[in-house]
Parts: C-alpha cells; structure tokens; sequence
C-alpha cells in the first residue's frame, strides 16, 4: 500500500476545517478537494484538458461500472486508467458499494459478498472484496476504496448494525487482499443514523491502519441536520494526520458544512447531472435555464462568473440549445456548474489560508438565497 503523504497547512480558528496538501503519484492535491464524478472513465460531456482548465485535481471513476464495461482486463492491457483516458493526474476509483446499495432489485449480498444481475445486460456476476481490490489494481488508481455494505434510509437498527459489521470483516479483507505497492488505500465508516455505530465502524476502521478515511452511508435520503450531526460524531474518532473524504455529497451548502466539521475531501454527480437536466448553480442560487422566462434573457447564466460559458454565451442560446436537443447546450452548463464548484472549494481555500472562513460562508448564504435571480 503507497504511503500517501498528506500534510495540514493551516486549521481554522473557529471550527474543525483545515487547509492541506496530498501527496499521490500522479501530483499533489490541495484540501479541500472536490472531485469530479467520470463514472465510466469519463467526466460527462467533458474533455480532460477542459477539466484541467477549470483546476481539477482529482477524479473520481467506478469500479463496479468499470468492470462491466469495458472489463479491467482491457484497461491494464491499455497501460492503467490513466492512459486508457487520458488523464495524467491522480484517480480515486469507488469500490462499487454504492452501486450495489443502488440496484438492491438486482442483487444479493451475504458475508462472502454480492451476487448481482448486470444492469447492462442480466448477466449474473459475483464480487468480493478479494476481486474488488484485484479490479482496483488493474485500474491503477490512485486511491482504491474497500469493498463495503452501504445501508440507506430509513433502516433499522439491526440492518444498519449487521452493515457495519460486514463492513468491519471486508475491510479486513480487503486490506489483506491489497498487493499494488503504489496504491493508496481508504477505510469506510458505515453506520446510518446511529452515533454509537458510526464510533464503533470508526474506531474498528482506524485500527486496521489506512491511508485515509472516509464517511459513507450519507446523502442515501436522510435529513440534511443528521447528516450534519452523523459528520460530528465521527471526525473526532479519525487521525487528524489522515485526509477524510465524504462519499457522495457536493452540493454547495454541503461543501462548506463539511469542510467546517473537518473534512478535506467531496465528491457528487449533481453538478454534472443537474447540468445535463438544465439546472446551473448561480452566486444567487440555483437557475432552470430551460424554463420559458429565459428565452429573450441574453445575460449569461451567472453575471458574476468568468468561465467560458458565461463569457460567451447567454441563458437564451443556452435554453435554445436544450430545448433543441444539441449536445452543445449540455456541454455549456457542464462547464459552468463545474467551474462554478471548483471555483467554490478555491475560494473556500482562500479563505481558510486567511482566515475568514466564517465570514466567506455567511456571505456566499446571504447571496445564495436572496432571491436576485
């Protein structure tokens, strides 16, 4: 397992939030990171030169989707993941776990692992954390994630606690199981809603001696204040010497909670789905671009935005474009709900090397929602 070496700059005066640095093979990152979700080895709509000009770091793809199609084998053959797509920065590739909690219709989980129907085509499959973390290294990610059981809400106690404990006994074997000498490997907290079990998942997780920790189980349908609260029961259990990712939350509000309870790494699709579906993020908040108000509105999507949908093109070529059907449309609010993203998590980085973080958040809040749009 690679010594991933991640060193904190700087810690806010009033909350749990830090500034940092990680140290991977393919370059360093700065914390707090917001990964772009390429699922299929590809950021939707996205080239990767588009995506280093808007300052991405760090992508995210998916072992489960990955290993549908095209198959590992295709990808090592290929030289690894980074040069099947064309990306020379560092990779975090998901476990699958998620994807198994998703499609609960197709398939069957017990102690060994997952037997699953394929949602490409039914074929049958099998995988344990064995085979997940063999998948991993055929990728050559950066980061690889264990193999675990994500339980959504509402669940029971007794579903959530045996979740945790299968989680508990993957880890193990998939920490086992690692062979790649320049692979990063992170633990899963699982628990649900249930503080003792998240501190049980975290303090058992930490035992075994990771490269890094992240929060799972969240952003499955709970209330935003208990994932809120499930975040601050679980920080104080992880080494503040190991960067802490949070699965599957990215929407701005998330971000800066997160990062003022103390975490240094995010990932989501909405950015790119709600693009896709005509939804941008804005200074004041979220706009419909393909609603009927904005087809004479020849404004940029947001006024206060330099990326290069907004410097070029206005919400009614936009809406023109969406309505249409033209792949041109998509591409354009991608670009912008990305930028708009990455540029936010810069901004929060500004603001925690200087030391106004508090202030940032409560001004990004007060624009955010005062219904300028």
């Amino acid at each position: 397992m690679y010594d991933l070496k991640f060193r904190i700059i700087k810690k806010d005066k009033f909350s749990a939030a830090r500034l940092g640095e990680m140290e991977t093979p393919h370059g360093k990152i700065s914390t707090p990171v917001f990964m772009p979700v390429g699922t299929q080895a590809t950021v939707k709509a996205m080239t990767p030169e588009e995506l280093i000009e808007l300052g991405t770091e760090i992508i995210l793809s998916n072992t489960y989707h990955l290993y549908l199609r095209p198959g590992p084998e295709i990808i090592r053959e290929a030289g690894g993941l980074h040069a099947f797509m064309h990306w020379e920065r560092p990779i975090l590739t998901d476990s699958g776990g998620f994807q198994v909690f998703s499609l609960a219709s197709l398939r069957e989980v017990d102690d060994r692992g997952v037997t699953f129907r394929s949602h490409i085509d039914g074929s049958l499959h099998f995988l344990d954390p064995e085979k997940v973390m063999a998948i991993q290294e055929d990728l050559g990610s950066d980061i690889a994630m264990v193999f675990d059981e994500c339980v959504g809400y509402p669940a029971s106690r007794e579903e959530v606690e045996k979740g945790v404990e299968r989680t508990a006994r993957w880890a193990e074997r998939c920490l086992k199981a690692h062979r790649r000498k320049d692979q990063a490997v992170f633990g899963i907290v699982q628990g649900g809603i249930f503080p003792d079990l998240r501190i049980r998942s975290a303090k058992h997780t930490v035992s075994l001696g990771f490269s890094g920790y992240a929060i799972g189980g969240l952003s499955v349908g709970e209330p935003k204040g208990m994932m809120y609260q499930m975040i601050e029961t679980v920080i104080p259990y992880l080494p503040e010497e190991k960067p802490r990712y949070l699965m599957g939350v990215g929407t701005p509000e998330d971000l800066i909670e997160g990062v003022k309870r103390g975490v240094d790494m995010f990932d989501c699709v909405m950015p790119t789905r709600m693009a896709r579906n005509g939804t941008v993020y804005t200074t004041y908040g979220r706009l419909v671009v393909r609603n009927a108000s904005y087809a004479r509105d020849f404004t940029p999507l947001d006024p206060h935005c330099q990326c290069y949908t907004c410097r070029y093109y206005t919400r009614a070529y936009i809406r023109h474009l969406l309505k249409a059907g033209e792949i041109l449309g998509l591409r354009l609010t991608t670009i912008h709900n990305l930028h708009f993203i990455l540029n936010l998590m810069a901004n929060i980085r500004k603001a925690l090397a200087d030391g106004y973080l508090e202030e940032f958040a409560r001004e990004f809040y007060a624009q955010c929602y005062s219904n300028k749009l």
